[in-house]
């Protein structure tokens, strides 16, 4: 590098270190800024919020103070009802209402708890209002006691002495306690507003101020950000071409998995095939060394078998011990029969899962409901044979694979016959909507149900859930979900023991034939 390019690069440092001290600065004031306004911004809405609860307590306070005058007023209502009448109705309202009037001083005592003034005159007025009640209580017992005069008079005495006069003088000073307390909080309450606007539009401006600032600076920073982006793209290239290998490497990967599985389920097959042979002539064996066991077993001089019983086949006439033993080998020879049976099943499903991993998906413009009305036609003596309808709603047609979405709809199809309540008439509904670019199928039954725990297990290979009374692998719905993932869709189920289920399938409208396992 020449002296010249040094002096540049010096001179290029010593313009940009002001700019970026003074951006550090302004951004420095301008969150130290930020920050004094969203405090007092807090602290303001804080101490408003808290006035507007003061002013609203103080209207509660009013409130009660006026429910507790309502009910003394029906109380005396309701007695001077009953004094004139003699009907038990106001008998009823009267101690309908006296009997609210106690808890509204106590919800009165807990409003007014910090406010001794208010305190003082409650203590004034519960026992006065406690007084009034018994002796209208009084008044109401003598008239039931035919002691009319007697309770008239007493009614007199209580009218003047103006009783009632007193309790409301009292609720009235506490009213205008209340009114006071109101009208300061309300004044607060204004200030404080009045304080937070003002902040508002302080901070208002500042916040203008700064916005143009930092238009300044992005404006400036603009070339250094071109740069960046430029980098950033030449990293993308980078990182698409790093993709594609990786790419290109998992599908290599993927490929050599599903020859692997091929050529095992198929090497598997031949020393299956020796087992099912070699059990065969187990079985055959069997009855002659059992056959020899009971001709052994037969007492010296007894009567050999007849011609036509040794001629046909029949199970020889065993002692006990040998009997035993002869029932445990077959059972073990069951058990091995059937071993070999699920292996060659498990065998032969890997064998088609391996084949259509290879095949190649094509796209085809599909009738749907044509397509699954024609399977259920196929399961039409299935369906009859366990009590079950199936039913086919308007569907959408979609772009998609056709003997992928045969497969799909076909083993959810069956499923759905497979477990079927056996008192119940089957009930199956393939139904379809449009939403977003995709198409929704739901298949739902009404059928035994899935317990929630097993929603994920059951599209699990070689997994199974609930009771196992119906032939199958395991497979079934395990290689619905991964043919659903090659279509680009995804697959769901709901369901409850006892409530049927329902398999939702999502899948493109317009398949493009880009299939999810070659791109990852």
């Amino acid at each position: 590098m020449t002296e010249a390019d040094h002096h540049l690069v010096a001179s290029s440092r010593g313009r940009s270190s002001p700019h970026a001290f003074g951006q550090i600065i302004l951004l420095a004031a301008g969150l130290v800024i930020l920050t004094l306004i969203s405090a007092t911004s807090v602290y303001l809405v804080n101490k408003t919020r808290e006035a507007s609860r003061s002013t609203v307590h103080s209207m509660e306070v009013e409130n009660e103070i006026s429910l507790t005058q309502l009910q003394m007023r029906r109380a005396e209502s309701a007695q001077r009802g009953f004094l004139l009448t003699q009907r038990p109705e106001f008998r009823h309202a009267f101690e309908e209402a006296a009997s609210e009037i106690p808890p509204s001083f106590e919800r009165l005592k807990a409003l007014t708890i910090d406010n001794p003034y208010q305190q003082q005159r409650l203590d004034q007025i519960v026992p006065q209002t406690n007084q009034r009640i018994a002796h209208l209580r009084h008044n109401i017992e003598l008239v039931q006691a035919n002691r009319l005069a007697e309770a008239t008079e007493m009614a007199q005495q209580e009218a003047s002495r103006d009783a009632m006069g007193q309790i409301r003088s009292l609720a009235n000073e506490m009213r205008a306690e209340e009114d006071r307390l109101f009208a300061a909080r309300m004044k607060s309450a204004d200030a404080s507003q009045s304080l937070s606007a003002a902040v508002t539009s302080v901070g208002s401006g500042l916040i203008v101020v700064f916005a143009g600032l930092s238009i300044f600076l992005v404006r400036r920073s603009s070339r250094a950000r071109d740069v960046a982006e430029s980098q950033l793209r030449d990293n993308y290239l980078n990182l698409e071409s790093t993709v594609e290998s990786r790419t290109a490497d998992l599908r290599e990967a993927n490929d050599e998995i599903q020859r692997f599985a091929y050529i095992v389920s198929h090497d598997l097959r031949s020393p299956l095939v020796n087992i099912m042979g070699f059990t065969s002539e187990l079985d055959e064996l069997r009855g002659d060394i059992f056959k020899r066991i009971a001709t052994l077993s037969r007492p010296e001089g007894a009567p050999p078998p007849a011609a036509d019983e040794t001629a046909a086949e029949v199970e020889p006439v065993l002692e006990e011990p040998d009997k035993q033993l002869s029932q445990d080998f077959s059972e073990a020879l069951g058990f091995i029969k059937s071993s070999i049976a699920k292996m060659d099943r498990l065998i032969s499903a890997i064998l088609n899962l391996t084949r259509e991993g290879r095949r190649e998906f094509h796209p085809d413009r599909i009738a749907t409901r044509d397509l699954i009305e024609n399977i259920a036609s196929t399961m039409a003596h299935q369906a009859a044979e366990a009590g079950a309808q199936i039913r086919v709603e308007p569907l959408p047609d979609i772009v998609s694979d056709r003997l992928a979405l045969e497969q799909i709809f076909s083993n959810l199809i069956d499923n759905a016959l497979k477990y079927l309540k056996s008192d119940v008439p089957g009930d199956i509904a393939i139904r379809g909507r449009r939403k977003l670019g995709f198409a929704i199928f739901e298949i739902t039954d009404n059928g035994r149900g899935i317990d929630p725990k097993d929603h994920q297990r059951i599209f699990d290979l070689f997994r199974r859930a609930g009771t196992q009374d119906r032939p199958g692998q395991g497979i079934g719905l395990a290689h619905v979900r991964a043919l659903v993932r090659r279509l680009g869709g995804t697959m769901s189920v709901s369901s409850e023991l006892g409530h049927g289920s329902t398999f939702t399938v999502t899948l493109p409208t317009a398949w493009t034939g880009i299939n999810r396992d070659k791109q990852s």
